[in-house]
């Protein structure tokens, strides 16, 4: 009898979950940590190999204005002080280019220690993974990727790349603005194009920051510096740049050599900080405004910005998905303390109405003063200083940048 050469089918893993995480980004570590007390078993899962961070590194370009609000979540939750390098911020200027309104306020004027925090994103994401590799109930497959998803019952089942099938009683889709998840289940979306580009990287200037972080509206976009350093390091010379512009404007700035785009870069924030030089290479991404018409259904949420992307001139992406997170854990532990199924559409659908009420508020929001500072239209352009003068006069438009500091 001739022997098969053929061997056996490798039998796939097959592991069960409560709840799987789709994404180990803030939002969805913020999830996790939020269940990590409701007794429910937590599968976080995400192509990343490693979530590890030094805080030797140099400091990556990618950060996110982390509101009041938001730290409170995370001091709670125990992450706040495994957060390696964070920089308060004491005060915020914001003008018009060639105009002569402009409001400059301090954490006295809301009664905080500081007004926000700017924190690398992957120092951030760093400290949430480190904080919940302590809890016994929430786990991590790193270097994955999900490839199958099969709704059965009440339960879904997930295909990963490994050929590992997970089974979860809820999955959640906390993978980004291109979610994997969404699109999958062919979740539509409203979305329109804000035909801005956006330019990050990382500068040092020639005066210190003062723990001042400056916002100055252009005619084609506006541009922030986001004080860099440790902790309250007020004399740091390293700042964050987020410089959102029309495409076409961006794209002559991508294409400057370094010289060309620092001095571009100095002139458009007046010269406040002095001449400035690049410390690391320009990342570009195009803006677009997403909101996906549903977030849940039976087995399925989504959080963060696979629910909805927002333009970045307040700095509050990341403050509203992990409010989803919070609101979204705070749904499954009113569930299981009435008895009832967390993972049902019917339970969740009260965080949907509530999240989306937020999102649809800040989205509103930030396409009202968008459009009010595009441009060099007369009108608006008095309009736009009328309401940026006055340090110590509450103008809607300061109260609206004290409301993004405070945070939800």
């Amino acid at each position: 009898m001739k022997q098969s050469n053929k061997k056996p089918a490798k039998t796939p893993l097959i592991k069960q979950a409560d709840i799987v995480i789709a994404g180990a980004g803030i939002v969805g570590q913020t999830l996790a940590l939020e269940l990590g007390t409701t007794g429910l078993s937590v599968l976080v899962i995400d192509a990343q190999k490693s979530l590890e961070c030094k805080v030797e590194q140099p400091f990556s370009p990618r950060v996110s204005a982390i509101s009041a609000a938001s730290q409170h979540h995370f001091e709670r939750l125990g992450a706040w002080e495994n957060i390696a390098r964070k920089q308060a911020y004491t005060h915020m200027q914001v003008w018009e280019q060639d105009g002569f309104g402009k409001i400059d306020f301090d954490n006295a004027d809301i009664g905080l220690d500081a007004l926000g925090h700017i924190i690398e994103n992957d120092q951030l994401a760093a400290a949430l993974y480190n904080t919940a590799k302590a809890h016994p109930n929430i786990e991590y497959a790193l270097g994955n990727t999900i490839e199958k998803l099969v709704h059965t019952g009440d339960e879904y089942h997930i295909g990963l790349d490994d050929g590992a099938i997970i089974i979860a009683r809820l999955l959640v889709g906390a993978d980004g603005g291109n979610s994997f998840v969404r699109r999958s289940l062919s979740f539509k979306q409203s979305f329109w194009d804000y035909d801005h580009t956006a330019i990050v990287a990382n500068v040092q200037t020639k005066y210190p920051h003062e723990l001042t972080a400056r916002q100055v509206f252009t005619p084609t976009g506006p541009l922030a510096f986001l004080p860099l350093g440790k902790a309250d390091d007020s004399r740091s010379q390293t700042c964050s740049i987020v410089w959102s512009q029309e495409t076409e404007a961006a794209n002559r700035l991508l294409g400057m050599d370094a010289e060309a785009f620092c001095k571009a870069l100095s002139v458009a924030i007046d010269m406040q900080l002095g001449p400035c030089e690049l410390i690391t290479d320009r990342f570009s991404y195009p803006l677009t405004m997403r909101y996906a018409r549903q977030w849940v259904d039976e087995s399925i949420a989504l959080v963060g910005d696979a629910a909805h992307t927002i333009h970045p001139l307040a700095g509050q992406g990341a403050n509203l998905g992990i409010g989803d997170a919070v609101a979204l854990a705070a749904n499954i532990q009113t569930s299981l303390d009435d008895g009832k199924p967390f993972f049902s559409k019917q339970r969740l659908r009260a965080y949907e109405r509530e999240r989306k009420a937020q999102a649809q508020k800040v989205i509103a929001t930030m396409e009202g003063f968008k459009r009010l500072f595009d441009g060099d239209d007369p009108l608006k352009k008095l309009i736009r200083n009328v309401g940026l003068t006055g340090a110590n006069t509450l103008t809607p438009i300061k109260q609206f940048f004290i409301e993004q500091a405070q945070g939800e």
